[in-house]
């Protein structure tokens, strides 16, 4: 079998409902049914997930690192957007 139909797959996993998913490896696979598949038995053996997206490695776009002043600078004027600007709610476990 030729490899020149495999895709290259981000895998990102959920450890649990409330929290955000991390990005976890990647992996090779024809089409996105057998990555999640292939994700699932590498990176999910243990039971440490509850959700998995895989995403084509193709499709991603990325910012210039270089270009971070130019990107974020807005963003230093409005402390409001700040996750420490608010306080948690008391009870409240994943935010």
């Amino acid at each position: 079998m030729s490899n020149n139909n495999w895709h290259l797959y981000e895998v990102f996993i959920r450890s649990k409902n409330g929290l955000a998913h991390k990005h976890a490896g990647s992996v090779h696979a024809q089409d996105a049914e057998t990555a999640i598949l292939s994700a699932r038995d590498l990176y999910t053996r243990r039971g440490e997930a509850s959700s998995l997206w895989i995403i084509k490695s193709s499709d991603i776009i990325a910012s210039d690192p270089g270009e971070a002043g130019e990107l974020y600078d807005p963003s230093d004027d409005k402390i409001y957007r700040h996750s420490t600007f608010y306080t948690v709610p008391d009870g409240v476990k994943n935010m």
